[in-house]
């Protein structure tokens, strides 16, 4: 382990590297803690999740140098609402929204670059300031700025336990190197991220269809932070099978895909199984508000496997993937292409077709465009799969994060199993993400936690240490 960290006593120790970790680091540091991360990844690899990212949705009454219109709390909050059907904790939910007033200011402050949504990306416009350069940059932005401002960083250092006594926290097992270490502070902020690289632990759950799941993310987040909070005695929060999952492309690696895995088109066109028959509603709301529940539902269908089918009238409308389309001249050539039953697939398109009713199609709006008919339906945006060619991506479950997590209040103080609040330990980031997320997911919406929380996890966390 690095002698600076047996040199000065720590006043905050972070576990995790990503944008919530970096944001309580950045905050404690302003406020003028001695802050020490830990990023269990290598220095080419930091950032967690964050480096996959690509925009935050934050509130604001009036337009700005990069939203249109306005976005205020009680339409963010009738979204999330809608997106978790009720299954979140209201005011820690509504502190996210209203803290997340004034967060491009704060980021751009601290060298990140915003710019308006990419052409393709749908109904952002209003709601999602987007990273220039992405992710990544964002990243690279808060390591120069809270290197700047002092914080220090270690990479590949693991916590392997917490010390914890009477809700107190005074240090953690590190392991750095093949050699543990312990490392005391004045207050811990948990900003590790989820357990979804873990595949022994999804199948805790999940059973042996986890091995089918791409984990979209980081492959270091195998939850070894959470299972010391919990083994410590902290609170636990959320379904263990609840995720942000989506589609992504069936021959996307295994680890660390990325967003250029995920498939976008499936408002435009019908998503069959194996059995090459639909099992959802395609077009139930805007996309940003659904495309993070088709990861479940395909976990649901056999093989772990699904096939959006598209005609040639939607290409050049969503956001391409990395892989090209299958395509084929005729709906029996496609299926055979995916090995799946021509005669039925041919069929379900054929009874898709005839259910479509007449209507002005906008991808812009929950549109006329709807089926009759038809179970399941497709409430917007059907339209006649009708003009070659035609195309198709095979789907994979793709893990982004876990919702299980530990239980934490307004000021990101995780909760002990009796109810009580810790003394001195924080969580910030998808670790806690699962108080708000009981379900579903709003596109951008992790970053607002992760950036919201960190910043309060980071304050509280250096008023601690000043005591």
């Amino acid at each position: 382990m690095p002698a600076m960290l047996s040199a000065h006593p720590i006043d905050v120790l972070v576990a995790g590297g990503g944008n919530a970790g970096l944001c309580a680091a950045m905050v404690a540091s302003e406020a003028g803690a001695r802050v020490l991360v830990l990023e269990c990844a290598p220095r080419d690899f930091r950032g967690g999740n964050s480096r996959h990212t690509r925009n935050l949705r934050y509130m604001h009454e009036a337009p700005d140098e990069i939203l249109t219109g306005a976005y205020p709390e009680e339409e963010f909050w009738q979204d999330l609402s809608r997106v978790t059907k009720g299954k979140t904790n209201e005011p820690l939910a509504r502190l996210a929204i209203r803290f997340s007033a004034g967060v491009g200011r704060w980021m751009t402050d601290r060298g990140v670059r915003l710019q308006p949504p990419l052409e393709g990306t749908l109904h952002l416009g209003r709601t999602n300031a987007f990273f220039l350069g992405g992710g990544k940059a964002l990243v690279n932005a808060y390591y120069r700025t809270a290197e700047h401002l002092g914080v220090e960083v270690v990479y590949q250092a693991e916590v392997a336990g917490l010390e914890v006594k009477d809700g107190a926290f005074s240090s953690a097992n590190v392991v750095h190197e093949g050699r543990e270490y312990r490392v005391a502070a004045k207050a811990f902020v948990a900003a590790s991220g989820g357990f979804e690289a873990n595949i022994p632990w999804l199948k805790e759950s999940w059973g042996e269809v986890a091995d089918n799941f791409i984990i979209r993310g980081t492959p270091y987040n195998q939850g070894r932070v959470l299972k010391a909070l919990l083994a410590a005695g902290m609170k636990q929060v959320g379904d263990p099978k609840q995720c942000h999952a989506v589609a992504v492309d069936g021959r996307a690696p295994k680890f660390d895909g990325g967003i250029v895995t995920r498939v976008d088109a499936v408002p435009f066109g019908i998503v069959v199984n194996q059995d090459a028959v639909r099992f959802y509603d395609e077009g139930e709301d805007f996309w940003p508000k659904r495309y993070a529940i088709w990861g479940r539902l395909i976990a649901e269908q056999p093989g772990q496997i699904g096939h959006v089918i598209i005609d040639a009238k939607p290409i050049g409308k969503f956001m391409p993937t990395v892989f090209p389309p299958i395509v084929r001249n005729s709906i029996r050539e496609l299926a055979e292409a995916l090995k799946l039953d021509p005669g039925v697939l041919d069929t379900t398109v054929e009874r898709f077709n005839r259910s479509v009713r007449p209507g002005t199609f906008d991808p812009g709006a929950l549109d006329s465009c709807t089926t009759e008919g038809l179970d399941p339906p497709k409430s917007h945006w059907a339209v006649a799969i009708d003009r070659p060619p035609f195309s198709a991506y095979s789907l994979r479950p793709g893990i982004t994060f876990t919702y299980l997590g530990v239980e934490v209040d307004r000021d990101a103080r995780i909760f002990l199993k009796s109810g009580e609040p810790t003394r001195n330990l924080y969580a910030a980031g998808e670790i806690m993400a699962g108080n708000i997320l009981g379900q579903g997911y709003l596109a951008g919406f992790g970053m607002t936690i992760g950036t919201v929380f960190g910043r309060i996890a980071g304050r509280k966390a250096a008023e601690h240490a000043a005591r």
